[in-house]
């Protein structure tokens, strides 16, 4: 039996951004049961995106950033953690994204020490 999302529709989703996949996204947000098949998408996408001969670090940005803007506050630190696990500037262009969203902030704000 497989798992629902299974990755390789998350990545397709992640991957075309539209108004019904963004649906589909958050969604899956609400479920802390699918966190792991988005994480496993988004290292694919990212993956493919890295493997590509043409390098769209815009669209690479616009994802993280639309991912750290609607992403809950519990996933926070693993998207941070997905867009650091690689030097390659996919990942730097997702996590230049992600870190503009400001959802690590927002989730875990700086103590007033």
């Amino acid at each position: 039996m497989s798992a629902f999302p299974d990755r390789d529709t998350v990545a397709a989703k992640i991957a075309a951004l539209q108004e019904p996949d963004q649906a589909f996204l958050k969604l899956i947000f609400e479920n802390p049961a699918q966190d792991d098949a988005l994480l496993e998408g988004l290292y694919l996408y990212l993956d493919i995106a890295s493997e590509a001969r043409f390098l769209n670090s815009l669209k690479l940005e616009r994802a993280g950033d639309w991912i750290g803007s609607n992403a809950p506050a519990r996933l926070q630190i693993r998207l941070m953690e997905a867009a650091r696990s690689s030097q390659h500037p996919a990942f730097a262009s997702f996590r230049t994204g992600l870190t503009r969203s400001g959802g690590l902030e927002r989730a875990y704000p700086k103590a007033a020490v």
